[in-house]
């Protein structure tokens, strides 16, 4: 089988099983499993497919079913980082911020050790990682949990947060489209809403696989937006285009570094 014929077929099977591993990909094309892992990264680059952890992820299925806080931890990890190291540079001692729910704000979290600051988060797994260090006030919002994200959201969570008001607030998505900015969750757009509204500075941290896709809740306009903070994996045309809405600023990964 030819690489164009095997690269079609293989997208093709993606987008029909909307998550496949590549131990099934193997099977049905009978291929090795070096080939299967090469022709997925491939994709992913090109933008056709999504890569997870084991396997590949089409782009419209987080439409239908959203990923697990696991799947998103493996997902675009080195951009993640880089986003978080430069969100990280943007916190002074002194500030009061507010972190929302995500893997990518749970990295952040973990690079806020040494500021002497307040921060509020309704992120279990954001929390999970603050605790060990002394420098920090944090106050836990709770609420309604939800076990895909590990976020807390819901009346309570709503309540306590419109009594709070931050320096700087850093939430992610889960999709960017021109000025729409989404979620899976109707309950925790609501709540990164109110923290939002409630904050001086505003910054969206967002790798390059988020633009250009919708999910199910459109919670915030970019516009409204101050900062936002992606990889250098985003393509030219795309930040243009974005730069047009808000101030959009590339954070230097590993491999950007190498090139």
């Amino acid at each position: 089988m030819l690489k164009k014929e095997r690269m079609l077929i293989l997208t093709e099977i993606v987008n029909q099983e909307g998550i496949i591993t590549v131990a099934d990909i193997v099977k049905q094309l009978n291929v090795s499993d070096m080939t299967v892992r090469r022709d997925l990264d491939e994709l992913d680059k090109a933008g056709k497919i999504l890569r997870i952890h084991g396997g590949a992820q089409s782009i419209s299925y987080a439409l239908d079913q959203e990923l697990s806080h696991t799947e998103k931890q493996e997902v675009q990890k080195e951009e993640k980082k880089a986003i978080a190291k430069l969100a990280a540079s943007y916190v002074e001692d002194g500030d009061t911020i507010f972190l929302g729910p995500g893997t990518t704000i749970e990295i952040l979290a973990s690079y806020l050790g040494g500021k002497k600051i307040r921060i509020i988060t309704n992120s279990y797994p954001v929390f999970e990682n603050l605790r060990q260090y002394d420098t920090a006030d944090i106050i836990m919002i709770g609420g309604d949990y939800r076990k895909n994200t590990g976020a807390f959201f819901g009346p309570i969570a709503n309540d306590n947060l419109k009594k709070l008001k931050f320096t700087k607030c850093f939430i992610s998505a889960n999709g960017i489209h021109n000025e729409a900015i989404s979620t899976y969750s109707m309950a925790e757009g609501e709540t990164q809403n109110i923290a939002l509204n409630n904050s001086r500075t505003k910054y969206l941290l967002a790798d390059n696989k988020k633009f250009n896709r919708d999910d199910f809740y459109n919670f915030y306009n970019l516009h409204d937006i101050d900062h936002l903070v992606t990889d250098d994996h985003i393509s030219a045309d795309l930040v243009t285009h974005y730069s047009q809405y808000v101030t959009l600023t590339q954070a230097q990964t590993e491999e950007g570094a190498n090139l």
